[in-house]
């Protein structure tokens, strides 16, 4: 093979041995490793200037977004293959990449199918800066962002995406209904409510939950979820569109579900762009990574973004 390839690697995730073994024989390889202080852009900036083709990028979900931010923020031509080695891998679930198999996914990465994907980006507001982060799947504010502050590093080092659920309990706890202000499309601005508010470009979890179900990473549009439950039935409400209307129901009556856009307690929409105001500041999460405590965030897509194997 003659083509430019690049490892960018995580090496908290895995060893070099382990990813030098899953690849085929006529690869030779450039390596660059990311660091706690940045886990991809740098090394993805580095791989790039010694003329990748094709960069591999071997770790979690942070490790994924922040090659993919990298590349789509440039626009580099350079191709990305996933190798999954984190607790959610959710870019890798929804593009039905291997998981828990270094070889699989470095094959697939090999086999020079390309998905063009979009990008979602959010400039995030907090006290005093503006953070903007690109994300792959989802980012927003609420029980999301609190099962990742909530959930303990050792248990999820140990039980992997399980130990969000510990953590659900406390997140629920943190995720109280404040007033928002939402701008979709450029529209005016209406007032609304919700503990909860995720933008995804992809819709599926870990466990095979569809979060978002028509979410479609190559259709030039993010997909909007608003939870508004409060107390007990609110919160039945949810589940039973979450999890019937959106889930269950979905899965032996498609064309039943397909007219279904919410319940009494959940919004659901499309855009390319949005604007939220927040009355209380609030943790904000893209892909995994909190950024920090939000009080607005700008979000927009952009189209085609990215070449995936």
């Amino acid at each position: 093979m003659s083509e430019n390839t690049a490892i960018v690697w995580n090496p908290s995730k895995t060893t070099r041995e382990a990813l030098e073994a899953a690849l085929p024989e006529d690869v030779e390889v450039s390596w660059f490793e990311t660091t706690e202080d940045d886990p991809g852009r740098g090394a993805t900036e580095s791989a790039l200037a010694a003329g990748a083709e094709l960069i591999l990028a071997a770790g979690g979900d942070g490790t994924i977004r922040a090659v993919a931010e990298y590349l789509a923020e440039t626009g580099a031509s350079a191709d990305l293959g996933i190798v999954p080695l984190g607790t959610g891998n959710l870019l890798a679930r929804n593009l039905g990449v291997p998981l828990n198999n270094i070889s699989a996914a470095v094959s697939r990465a090999f086999e020079n199918q390309t998905t063009t994907i979009d990008i979602g980006w959010a400039d995030v507001h907090l006290s005093g800066e503006v953070k903007s982060r690109a994300f792959a799947v989802m980012a927003g504010f609420g029980i999301d962002a609190h099962m990742i502050t909530e959930t303990n590093d050792d248990l999820k080092d140990r039980a992997g995406w399980l130990a969000y659920v510990e953590s659900l309990g406390r997140a629920l706890s943190a995720s109280g209904v404040i007033d928002i202000r939402l701008s979709v499309d450029g529209e005016d601005a209406v007032e609304d409510r919700a503990h909860t508010l995720l933008v995804g470009n992809c819709g599926m979890l870990q466990g095979g939950i569809a979060l978002l179900p028509d979410a479609d990473p190559s259709d030039g549009a993010l997909d909007l979820l608003v939870l508004q439950a409060d107390g007990v039935a609110g919160w039945l409400d949810t589940m039973r569109n979450m999890m019937w209307d959106h889930g269950i129901k979905r899965l032996f009556a498609p064309d039943a579900a397909s007219d279904d856009a919410g319940s009494a307690s959940t919004i659901r929409g499309r855009l390319t762009t949005l604007t939220v105001d927040l009355a209380e500041p609030r943790m904000f999460e893209v892909d995994g990574d909190t950024v920090g405590e939000a009080t607005r965030v700008e979000i927009r897509v952009q189209p085609a973004a990215l070449r995936v194997r």
